[in-house]
């Protein structure tokens, strides 16, 4: 395992840092999931008071004793934002109790999606007082924040000087976050990657296409090796469900130096296939289409049609696309059957893509059953 200051707070944080999203099958899975990342290196433990149990499970495991002592983990919880400060002061105290620890060393504000989020962790007596009091006596070291956002609200984020670390989306299928990245680098904060497997691409079980463009290396291995080849991220997430979903990825835990000669020849051999297989129908995510009078998320729905069609990537496709219009803030848009052909994006469009009739057909591949988050 290979470690890196995470920006200005100073901790020397794992490459891979354990998720807790999905471990919540029960306590005992949770412990045998969190025993082995440790065992493994992995220093950085994520949690959030919204995921279900899992604050109450990695408390139960802390109790229960792990490989190494407390003071070598290093634990984060994520609050969302709140109107007032009394109620993160209480939700601070709670997430304390839940994990059975006198300080986290890092606390996130969970999910600063809308610029009424980032309003409201700029009010003077709202919550980042509770926040600042928690941090003044010690029960918080360090305070960042995650985000689902559109790029302009991240940027906006990281320029208040609030925070002294970031967690976000950033992969190689999704690129959009580059600008965030240099930002929070700029200004040395922490650069956490969420769910690169999962959010990624659904790299765990990839299409036989994408496996294939990807030899000699597995298109999960190549995404690990995209991010870590970059030394302004520290850690990426790995949401393992189980303890055996930890094996593929930290294969990789030691290898982050720039990338190779092959394997910046299996990146340009992916783009290349996906410029000749969408041809004059490939949207270059420049984003100039936005905004969409009917809210349509047009570059995101069109990024999936890309990848769908490029790649063979329908399952990952369809696992975003039914979110659309389920998930509220953390995933905002309406699906793309929303359009009226009222052609407001036509002309903005640099590509002159046909906006209507691809977001017709990517909604035809795409529409299924809806989804919803993990949790709510």
């Amino acid at each position: 395992m290979h470690y890196r200051r995470f920006g200005k707070t100073n901790l020397n944080l794992s490459v891979f840092s354990l998720g807790t999203m999905r471990y919540l099958a029960s306590e005992e899975n949770a412990y045998k999931t969190i025993d082995r990342a440790v065992a493994l290196g992995i220093n950085h433990i994520e949690t959030a008071r919204g995921y279900g149990n899992s604050e109450l499970y990695l408390g139960a495991a802390l109790k229960k004793g792990l490989p190494v002592p407390r003071s070598q983990l290093h634990i984060t919880t994520k609050i969302s934002p709140t109107t007032d400060a009394d109620s993160m002061r209480c939700y601070i105290n709670e997430s304390l109790e839940r994990i059975g620890v006198d300080y986290l060393d890092c606390l996130g504000i969970h999910g600063i999606n809308t610029w009424e989020h980032l309003d409201l962790v700029q009010q003077p007596n709202g919550c980042m007082q509770a926040v600042r009091e928690a941090v003044a006596d010690g029960r918080v070291r360090h305070v960042g924040f995650s985000t689902h956002a559109s790029l302009d609200v991240i940027l906006a984020a990281i320029a208040t000087d609030l925070f002294e670390f970031v967690n976000l989306h950033y992969y190689y299928f999704f690129q959009r976050h580059a600008p965030a990245i240099e930002l929070a680098h700029t200004k040395d904060m922490g650069v956490f990657i969420i769910s690169p497997a999962d959010k990624g691409g659904l790299l765990y079980t990839p299409p036989e296409t994408l496996k294939d463009l990807c030899q000699p290396f597995s298109p999960l291995e190549l995404n690990y090796r995209f991010l870590l080849s970059d030394r302004r991220i520290t850690t990426l997430s790995i949401g393992a469900a189980t303890p055996e979903e930890l094996n593929v990825p930290l294969q990789v835990a030691e290898c982050d130096a720039p990338l190779t000669d092959a394997e910046i020849k299996v990146l340009q051999r992916l783009e290349t296939h996906a410029a000749t297989t969408l041809a004059s129908d490939r949207c270059s995510q420049c984003y100039k289409c936005l905004p969409c009078p009917e809210k349509i998320n047009i570059p995101e729905v069109l990024r999936l049609r890309n990848l769908t069609i490029a790649y063979n990537m329908q399952e990952y496709g369809k696992y975003r696309y039914q979110m659309f219009e389920n998930a509220g803030h953390w995933f905002p848009g309406m699906k793309a059957n929303k359009c009226t052909q009222c052609g407001d994006c036509l002309p903005r469009c640099p590509e002159q893509l046909d906006i209507p009739q691809l977001l017709s057909d990517t909604h035809d591949r795409l529409n299924g059953s809806p989804r919803r988050r993990l949790w709510g």
